[in-house]
């Protein structure tokens, strides 16, 4: 075969290994092109374009975390959970950013932090531990890694989202250009940590086994570099373009329909953690649980400390209206929550009752927010 029918199909592969991309791209067209037509509808009609339109995007950041995978795999921890809840967390960011152009709730970051919050913690890592805890027993793990996490997001959740409740609405500008720079500066410290000297905190030394055949999954999933970050790059761009529609169409299917404002926050947190909750699963169930550990707290940390100073910023460059305190229901629920994770990650394994604790904590969670609170 000559050197162009080589390149054709080396194009065409990469079309096929890319086709959920191709098809959010796809999708992005047909809502640029249809989206008057389909707001005129009715509420209905783009209520189900809505969902459409979510359920793209899951499948386009389910590919984008794949190759944040490949890359993690390369790179290994504590890189590679990184890079994975980074892109995530862009994902989040974009989605957000977007949705407070229009005429969204000035509870919205709130409310999404919180979802993100209860969906990491207690679905991700809830589920998984129970999971694994059913089929492995006691997950072993670096406890560093679950105590860093653990301090770091009270820290930041208490600054940020509970503090605020105390501070005069007159001086709300002050104390939120304080909290960029105390999130700034907390992950600025913590990222040095992560990568720095402290790194073994988020690492664990598994049996000469695992190591063996995490080697063979390496080698299964030789891909470019280049590829997979070009690849991140374009999905999140897409991703972007389709939260656009995506919020247009639910604004206009929730639209005096009585849902409770915080439905909208739940389903930006779901979208930003689905790829991660897929590779959390996949990791317990490999009984790899410093991963799962990493990508639950490291996505909840990130979440907080990374979205909050985007978000306050462009509010304050917008002049856009901003509510960061919790409701006494988010505040007593995020105090369970830290003090269940502090006792749990405090020994260095996990098992299924302590993974069945926090699903509880989850299905609370889902409960209060079907009843509006």
């Amino acid at each position: 075969m000559n050197r162009n029918g080589s390149f054709d199909l080396g194009i065409a592969s990469r079309f096929r290994a890319e086709k959920y991309l191709v098809a959010a791209l796809a999708a992005a067209m047909i809502a640029y092109l249809l989206e008057h037509a389909v707001i005129e509808m009715g509420r209905g009609v783009a209520l189900l374009a809505a969902a459409a339109l979510v359920g793209t995007i899951v499948l386009a950041s389910i590919r984008v975390a794949h190759h944040a995978e490949l890359l993690a795999v390369k790179v290994g921890d504590p890189y590679g959970t990184m890079i994975l809840t980074l892109s995530a967390l862009a994902v989040e960011v974009l989605i957000l950013a977007i949705m407070m152009t229009g005429e969204s709730s000035p509870t919205l970051v709130r409310d999404t932090i919180y979802s993100a919050l209860m969906l990491d913690i207690n679905g991700i890592l809830g589920l998984a531990a129970l999971l694994g805890g059913l089929k492995h027993g006691e997950q072993p793990y670096n406890d560093n890694s679950g105590k860093t996490y653990g301090v770091m997001i009270l820290t930041a959740m208490g600054i940020s989202m509970i503090v605020p409740e105390f501070v005069p609405s007159d001086k709300w500008h002050y104390y939120s250009a304080f909290t960029i720079v105390a999130m700034i500066a907390l992950y600025g410290l913590f990222l040095r940590m992560q990568v720095g000297q402290h790194s073994y905190f988020f690492s664990y030394s598994y049996p000469r086994s695992e190591r063996k055949k995490e080697s063979h999954d390496e080698r299964d999933t030789e891909e470019s570099a280049a590829v997979s970050i070009v690849s991140i790059l374009a999905g999140i761009v897409i991703i972007g373009v389709l939260a656009e529609f995506m919020s247009a169409f639910m604004a206009e299917g929730l639209r005096d329909s009585g849902a409770p404002i915080a439905v909208t926050a739940v389903v930006v947190a779901a979208i930003s953690a689905a790829p991660e909750i897929l590779t959390a699963l996949r990791a317990a169930l490999r009984n790899r649980m410093q991963a799962t550990v990493n990508i639950a707290m490291g996505a909840s940390l990130s979440t907080v400390i990374l979205t909050v100073p985007a978000m306050e910023a462009i509010a304050l460059y917008t002049g856009q209206p901003l509510i960061m305190a919790m409701t006494p229901v988010q505040t007593v629920m995020v105090a369970i929550t830290l003090i269940a994770a502090a006792i749990n990650l405090n020994d260095g394994e996990t098992n299924a009752i302590e993974g069945m604790t926090h699903f509880i904590l989850f299905s609370t969670f889902v409960m209060l927010t079907a009843l509006g609170l």
